[in-house]
């Protein structure tokens, strides 16, 4: 259970980034770009110039029958919805989740705060609990929130445009229940372990491109055919990845000590 000297330090953290301009823009604007600009285009194009998409008709052949309309509009939504919108799921919660998770320590190193912190009466694996739940709830936050816009954004614009209610397929409850909060803990855990040996945020950040650089080759896969998630790859994927979260944590709790976070 989270006391309340570690509700201080998250109450804290998410302080520090509502205050941060810098950082709040690409916590909001990254998010958006995901779940409404390129849905809301994808639709636009769909339904002005069909002639565009053309080349999509081989591809959505080695669809499910599931996933099949006699609409050609109508299946390539369900596929940008129930294909390639849970791969960009995957993404916000690293973006997300690395703005604060970066911060974490090296923000305290900056401002000369870490040393204070350190003599609270918290434990090292308390402050590194603290630090991940921060970030995690954060992650989680803007995750759902752009997801609950996405419904809203394709289901008016289907409904507008092609005159049906697309609703999303079963990938969608594996996507945010499961798969978005292994990615986010992961994430976080990788990068808030190393906050404590980097020296900027920058330096610190560059560890999520190790996780980002996989899933921009997913989604390349899912436009070209070459890989086409489902809901048992989502489930799969996000055990596996949730497995791996959980004992890097407790890996890296064990090998937290001052020296590290002190280092400069």
């Amino acid at each position: 259970m989270i006391n309340q000297m570690q509700k201080a330090i998250i109450k804290k953290d998410f302080g520090s980034i509502a205050s941060n301009k810098n950082l709040m823009p690409a916590l909001i604007i990254v998010p958006l770009v995901f779940t409404v600009f390129i849905p809301l285009v994808f639709i636009l194009v769909i339904h002005f110039a069909p002639d565009q998409v053309s080349e999509l008709e081989d591809m959505l052949g080695m669809l499910p029958d599931s996933m099949q309309s006699d609409n050609m509009s109508e299946t390539i939504v369900i596929f940008l919805l129930n294909n390639i919108m849970p791969v960009f799921f995957m993404l916000i919660p690293i973006m997300a989740s690395s703005i604060m998770s970066a911060s974490s320590f090296v923000g305290e190193k900056e401002k000369r705060t870490l040393e204070t912190l350190l003599y609270s009466p918290l434990t090292l694996s308390q402050i590194f609990q603290s630090k991940v739940w921060a970030a995690f709830i954060l992650s989680m936050s803007v995750t759902l929130v752009s997801f609950i816009l996405m419904i809203i954004v394709v289901t008016t614009g289907v409904f507008l445009t092609l005159g049906n209610i697309i609703i999303p397929g079963i990938s969608w409850l594996f996507t945010i229940l499961v798969v978005s909060p292994a990615v986010s803990l992961l994430s976080i855990v990788i990068i808030v372990r190393g906050s404590a040996k980097s020296k900027t945020m920058e330096e610190s950040q560059q560890r999520a491109i190790y996780l980002i650089m996989p899933l921009l080759l997913l989604i390349i896969g899912q436009f070209t055919g070459i890989i086409l998630i489902n809901a048992w790859y989502l489930l799969v994927t996000g055990a596996i990845l949730a497995v791996i979260a959980w004992l890097l944590m407790r890996k890296s709790m064990n090998k937290f000590t001052y020296e590290s976070l002190l280092m400069r």
